[in-house]
């Protein structure tokens, strides 16, 4: 085996393993107080992703303005989505608030394509993501470097506010029993609130950072991201911060590693997650770093 190739598919599997972990972050914290799968996160990853396209080609913000507004304003409205389609429903049965949350995902898709239109575009070119570094017979974008530590930096930010804020605390209460929570005076809604915006936030970030590595955006860009993210969260066990991250990376390891070195299979790129999340789940049903938990009767 060639050294310089396995490097090079090593650099490339890092980067898309750690864009899979920083997307699965928001659908593991979601669950993690609600114990919902949030079906419209791909879709608010695409809308982070065409706000900063516009903020850049549009408004003609630096670039730094307006990835920071695109990433404010995708958390305002990971917000207000759980106020209007999440919230009114939260004590109907689970199927109920599991439908709204798909019902929100065509919505945003649909809207999306009559507000951005159906036909391709591509983000702007900003040296400081596209300079190529060479690390001797290794060539790697810059953006490949950048999301990395973006996501080792918020993996660290996460556990930190979970583990030793009263926030963090308050996350973990309503995680646990949320009729508990409130008699423990917990203000539950500021709490799932905070959780979405920051989960909405992560959603954004990530978008961005994909246009930049993949540079084309349509309002369907997030649909097939978001399912594999949402498999990532699932292997690693949902619910679980470090998990999302082990998830996200093992995925994106195996995807590049076996489409570089069996390329017969590429066309299965896509089918790779799936083959993954079902030998995991036979393997540990409450993923790598899940719990068991008592089933309620």
């Amino acid at each position: 085996m060639d050294r310089s190739l396995l490097f090079q598919q090593l650099a490339n599997a890092l980067s898309l393993g750690s864009l899979y972990a920083l997307i699965a972050i928001g659908y593991t914290m979601v669950y993690g107080i609600l114990r919902l799968i949030n079906f419209a996160h791909g879709d608010v990853f695409m809308l982070g992703a065409y706000i900063a396209f516009y903020a850049v080609s549009a408004a003609a913000m630096p670039w730094w303005a307006a990835f920071a507004v695109a990433i404010g304003l995708t958390g305002l409205f990971g917000i207000g989505l759980e106020r209007v389609a999440y919230r009114p429903l939260r004590d109907s049965p689970k199927i109920s608030i599991m439908i709204s949350a798909i019902g929100a995902s065509f919505l945003i898709e649909n809207l999306g394509v009559v507000v951005f239109g159906g036909r391709p575009k591509s983000f702007a070119s900003i040296p400081l993501f596209d300079t190529v570094v060479h690390f001797g017979s290794v060539s790697v974008l810059s953006v490949s470097l950048f999301i990395p530590v973006f996501t080792g930096l918020i993996l660290a930010v996460l556990l930190w506010i979970v583990g030793r804020t009263k926030t963090g605390m308050a996350m973990r209460a309503v995680s646990t029993d949320v009729d508990a929570a409130r008699l423990m005076a917990i203000d539950v809604n500021r709490v799932i609130s905070f959780t979405f915006g920051v989960g909405s936030l992560l959603a954004a970030l990530g978008g961005i950072m994909w246009t930049m590595k993949y540079p084309q955006l349509n309002p369907l860009m997030g649909v097939m991201p978001g399912l594999k993210c949402f498999i990532a969260a699932v292997i690693g066990g949902i619910g679980n911060i470090a998990g999302a991250v082990l998830g996200g990376l093992l995925l994106g390891f195996i995807e590049i590693m076996v489409v570089a070195f069996l390329p017969q299979l590429t066309g299965y790129r896509d089918a790779l997650a799936f083959v993954l999340l079902i030998v995991v789940l036979m393997a540990k049903p409450s993923g790598l770093l899940g719990k068991r938990q008592a089933v309620k009767v």
